[in-house]
């Protein structure tokens, strides 16, 4: 029978609902088109529902046979389970794939990253579960949120609610705003655009609750998987404290979830990550085959990736549009209140949130230009390449441009030399024992720390470094989902320009997150914004993240057990006892919290516990990655040398009009004299790509094994 399941996708239904350019759009509807699941992921979320659904409809029935509870799986034999898996999909998203028959699989990762690990397919690939380094925490020990029933104590005490803390410990970071006199704006975003490569939970497909058809999106009453944000007393924004920020939760990965019977997976639930765990530039290729065919500029037989083909940016290629409908990003006629004036689509890319604003559609605009650059050097170089190999080849060096840049460049800056030196050290080659994928913990608070040092502004800057006469500069909540402002504002020169030139935030204990976030998120015009700090610790809590000294002891950390212990841990007697308030003990404290009000490691920008959070991460990102660019065979020595070399200076140069950058990108630098013309620094060296085999033999083998992509190579 038809059931709340077979009604909605989370974001396609809501979406399709849509009249966009008869109705203002809402900061939820901005949120669910930024997070919807892709075509892959949505069949594993829908298997997982209807196993989760089928085993529920199970239980509540043996429940009322036998007048009693019980587990759904009680009565059920393993034979059972195994063909209730089979029937709602669930067993083919855990069964291990064969890695023999896959082409080129020691040559080129695939784009899912299955068979990354070859003995165990699935670790790090696409559409599986985050990993757990600590058990999660539910309420009822299986699924339940924490803090899904107010009268559930954690350590004697209630959890409080997370609008609560976001008003009491985030809200004075408006006036007066702390500058990072080291750090440009360029490492901020830059980090925000790395954590599209590494991880984006998937939400549930249902817009409505299982049990009774509740709206998710209009109603405040908790029914799974609706989880509201409540609105607490004397709420400085909501007068109304019987309203809320609709949440609906991240969806369940098969075989998790439910009690007794295990399929190879933790039976507590657990999430999805929609992409790879491994820096291999998904958020440029996509994570899923049918996405990456569609990225790709299938025309010719170049290699090449799709670009816009209506617009350009002063001679550079652009993203290219979506197809799809309706179009969320036609917020041009809506922002201005000039119905008169042309929208455009959003842009199409490897991740679903490159047009979340525009400092990251910039950036990510920059790397496909370098995907495209380096391509056709490959071509010229070894023309018998067929575009199939240029493709592999090209996407495998500007992965290992991301992960040289990430671990030289990016990585020592944020968590200090000491968590360097104890997890990045020397590289000692791939392990297939290491588990990549990336942690629950990482992905939903410690690779946050970033947002704290986001500015309120998208600085935009004219070729003197001077706020742009023309396009100045553009408050965040009005860059979310505006292409237009580049196809039609200047396009992304402004937009890098004030990245590496400009200040990023200065993460302070007083001054924790712009409004610019914790109000108005997602907010085009008159709606209510969303409370990015309320989202990450509902999205902790759904998740089942134990508390901050859980994480401590992880790490090693000592765990303050009172007011007066967490006020020398945090060096701030004063914040201790507002978060005692709170939390009733250090015990309780949401991780994200926690970890962003630790003072910084040495020469770093987060905490100790977020240093080492994210550097057990990386590590395990690295030794985990049989294509990792230091591996011995994925690269030659010469490419290796090579590869050392690689600088973001070179790629803003090489694909951008911006002539003159900062000696450090990372580090701020006013412009001045200091700065380097591009022409004085040095063009990356392609020389070790010289192939020197029989051409016609790689193109027939390339074209053969790969079926042929275009009409070209078919006939090839």
């Amino acid at each position: 029978s038809s059931t709340p399941l077979d009604q909605a996708d989370a974001c396609i239904l809501s979406l399709d609902l849509l009249k966009v350019k008869k109705k203002e759009l809402t900061p939820y509807e901005l949120l669910c088109f930024s997070m919807r699941p892709m075509e892959e992921t949505r069949t594993a979320i829908r298997a997982a529902e209807y196993m989760e659904a089928t085993l529920d409809i199970i239980r509540q029935n043996m429940s009322r046979i036998h007048k009693r509870s019980l587990g759904a799986t009680d009565h059920l034999s393993p034979e059972d389970l195994e063909a209730i898996a089979r029937v709602t999909g669930c067993a083919a998203q855990t069964v291990l794939l064969s890695c023999d028959t896959i082409p080129f699989i020691d040559q080129y990762r695939t784009i899912s990253g299955v068979c990354n690990n070859k003995t165990n397919s699935r670790l790090g690939a696409s559409n599986t579960p985050f990993s757990q380094l600590l058990p999660a925490q539910y309420e009822d020990g299986i699924s339940s949120p924490r803090g899904w029933t107010s009268a559930v104590k954690y350590s004697g005490f209630s959890l409080p609610l997370v609008r609560e803390v976001s008003n009491k410990i985030l809200h004075t970071a408006n006036e007066n705003l702390p500058q990072d006199n080291l750090y440009s704006s360029m490492l901020t975003l830059f980090g925000l655009w790395i954590g599209l490569d590494l991880s984006n939970t998937a939400m549930s497909r249902s817009i409505r609750s299982f049990s009774d058809g509740i709206d998710c999106s209009t109603s405040c009453q908790q029914a799974e998987p609706c989880f509201p944000i409540e609105i607490p007393p004397n709420d400085p924004r909501f007068e109304d404290t019987k309203s809320c920020i609709p949440f609906f939760r991240s969806a369940a990965a098969c075989g998790t979830g439910y009690t007794s019977y295990n399929f190879g997976i933790p039976n507590v639930r657990s999430q999805i990550n929609q992409v790879t765990s491994f820096i291999d530039a998904s958020m440029i290729y996509g994570s899923t085959d049918s996405l990456a065919n569609q990225l790709r500029d299938l025309t010719n037989d170049f290699g090449l990736m799709a670009v816009n083909q209506r617009y350009s940016d002063d001679g550079y290629d652009l993203l290219p549009f979506q197809n799809a409908t309706p179009n969320i990003c036609a917020t041009r006629s809506i922002v201005t209140k000039d119905p008169s004036v042309q929208d455009v689509p959003c842009f199409m890319a490897g991740n679903s949130r490159a047009n979340e604003n525009i400092a990251l559609t910039a950036i990510h605009t920059m790397f496909l230009r370098e995907h495209n650059r380096i391509a056709k050097i490959f071509r010229k170089l070894n023309p018998h390449w067929s575009g199939e190999t240029i493709y592999q080849e090209t996407r495998k060096v500007v992965g290992a441009f991301l992960q040289t840049i990430i671990y030289q460049d990016y990585l020592p800056i944020i968590i200090g030399p000491n968590a360097v030196q104890k997890y990045l050290s020397d590289y000692r080659g791939y392990d297939d024992t290491v588990n990549p994928s990336i942690s629950s913990v990482f992905s939903t608070a410690a690779f946050q720390f970033a947002h704290l040092t986001v500015q309120p502004f998208i600085f935009r800057l004219d070729r003197g470094y001077q706020q742009h006469t023309v396009y100045p500069n553009v408050l965040l909540h009005n860059s979310f989902f505006t292409p237009w402002r580049i196809v039609f504002e200047g396009g992304i020169d402004p937009i890098i320009r004030g990245l590496i030139s400009m200040p990023a935030k200065l993460n302070r204990q007083d001054k924790l997150m712009h409004d610019e976030l914790r109000e108005r998120l997602f907010q085009l015009t008159s709606q209510d914004g969303l409370d990015l700090a309320s989202l990450i610790m509902q999205r902790g809590r759904d998740e089942g993240l134990q508390g901050y000294n859980a994480w401590r002891g992880f790490c090693g950390l000592s765990q303050p057990k009172d007011e007066k212990e967490l006020g020398v841990v945090l060096n701030n007697q004063t914040l201790a006892k507002t978060l005692i308030r709170l939390y009733g003990t250090p015990n309780n404290i949401d991780v994200w919290i926690g970890g962003i009000l630790e003072p910084f490691v040495p020469n770093g920008r987060v905490g100790p516990l977020f240093a080492c959070l994210i550097g057990a991460q990386f590590q395990k990102i690295r030794d985990g990655d049989r294509f990792w660019w230091e591996n011995v065979g994925i690269f030659t020595e010469s490419q290796r040398r090579a590869l050392k070399e690689v600088s973001l200076h070179r790629i803003i140069c090489d694909n951008t009009g911006v002539m003159e950058l900062p000696p450090s990108m990372f580090q701020y630098l006013p412009y001045s004299n200091g700065y380097i013309a591009c022409w004085d620094i040095p063009k990356f060296d392609f020389s070790a790509w010289k192939d020197t085999s029989s051409g016609n033999f790689v193109k027939f083998w390339t074209c053969i094994i790969f079926g042929g992509t275009t009409k070209h190579q078919r006939n090839t």
